[in-house]
């Protein structure tokens, strides 16, 4: 019996786990098909919801709206999709934004992928996190659960874009 559990012991401990790492977020850069930092217009099912003005720390950007409606992104496995909506700059995809069913096997199925999520207390969020992208996963209200690919190469085209017209005023003087 003590060499069984000794056995079954060292099995868990030393067997490698079967997960992936955040390489393959990177890897995969977005929803299915739905790439971060690719044209809108390649996005087929796109539809343009509204432009308005994205707040990012302390300074405010362009930026539009679209939701997709396309029958390949209509499930997560059997878990339904309800809602996908495309934040973009320059008509560049720099945020996912993907509302599916409540179901345990979402959150299973993200950390087989990517392995196990770090938990921010302040937003009660799940996140994992890459030099170019965070996948961040919440609870949307009482019965979905939202997932947000962000880029953050966009986000730092913003800034430069920004810092480029302060520049370009300054040299008018």
């Amino acid at each position: 019996m003590i060499r069984f559990l000794a056995a079954v012991l060292f099995l868990t401990l030393y067997t490698p786990s079967f997960s992936q790492d955040l390489t393959e977020l990177e890897k995969r850069h977005g929803f299915k098909s739905i790439r971060l930092d690719m044209p809108v217009d390649s996005v087929t099912g796109a539809k343009l919801k509204k432009e308005f003005m994205e707040k990012l720390k302390d300074d405010e950007f362009p930026a539009k709206l679209f939701t997709v409606e396309n029958p390949d992104y209509a499930q997560i496995g059997e878990v339904k999709v309800s809602k996908i909506e495309l934040k973009t700059y320059k008509d560049i995809v720099y945020e996912i934004i993907v509302t599916a069913d409540k179901d345990p096997r979402l959150m299973k199925a993200l950390e087989s992928l990517y392995g196990k999520a770090d938990y921010g207390m302040k937003t009660e969020t799940y996140f994992w996190k890459t030099p170019s992208l965070i996948l961040t996963f919440k609870s949307a209200d009482r019965t979905h659960l939202q997932l947000v690919y962000t880029s953050f190469n966009a986000h730092k085209t913003m800034k430069e874009d920004k810092n480029r017209k302060v520049d370009e005023i300054a040299n008018d003087f």
